[in-house]
């Protein structure tokens, strides 16, 4: 049984480029609506899609023009009562603790191991299911993807540069493989 799997990041938001913690409902900007519309998907836009329940990946998925169905596990990591919040307006001493273990989360929210848990039951169950896959979710999740399928520490995985656009092709046989990882940009056929 084979099953491919493309994870899309969904589009930058206002937060992204703010250096702010995301919310579920902060919509797309117009720099990355415009990065969107020159992205390519190739066979990839025929396969079957769900999406990150976030406004993001939503429009993200909309944009490309794919009807996915909402996926709860590929939610973005929760950031607690940092959320919406930007860097610049923590304390010294909760920035100097969340830069010393980024993994953990923001206080209040959802740990990076806690987002493997459930991002990597979805694809143990998604091995059961061959075929081909297309999910728009959001840089927690595909690295929590990657420290499951790669059985890598969730710490690992922030070296990992994870882009608005940026692209992860997964695939599954007998244990789940790396096949790519783009950065995004106009062409990210798997």
């Amino acid at each position: 049984m084979t099953v491919r799997l493309l994870l899309l990041c969904a589009g930058a938001t206002e937060a992204t480029r703010a250096a702010r913690f995301a919310a579920p409902d902060d919509a797309l900007d117009p720099a990355g609506l415009t990065k969107l519309r020159a992205l390519r998907l190739g066979a990839a836009a025929s396969w079957r899609c769900v999406v990150a329940p976030e406004r993001s990946a939503g429009e993200t998925a909309a944009a490309l023009g794919l009807a996915g169905a909402e996926q709860a596990a590929l939610a973005d990591q929760d950031a607690g009562a940092w959320r919406a919040r930007a860097l610049a307006t923590l304390s010294a001493d909760e920035l100097t603790a969340w830069l010393a273990a980024p993994e953990r989360g923001a206080p209040g929210g959802e740990s990076l191991e806690a987002v493997r848990g459930r991002v990597g039951a979805w694809l143990d169950s998604l091995a059961a299911h061959e075929g081909r896959w297309l999910a728009v979710t959001h840089a927690a999740v595909i690295r929590a993807a990657l420290a499951h399928a790669l059985a890598l520490p969730v710490a690992a995985t922030l070296a990992i540069d994870v882009a608005p656009l940026a692209t992860v092709a997964l695939s599954f046989t007998d244990r789940w493989r790396l096949r790519e990882l783009r950065r995004g940009g106009a062409d990210s056929s798997p």
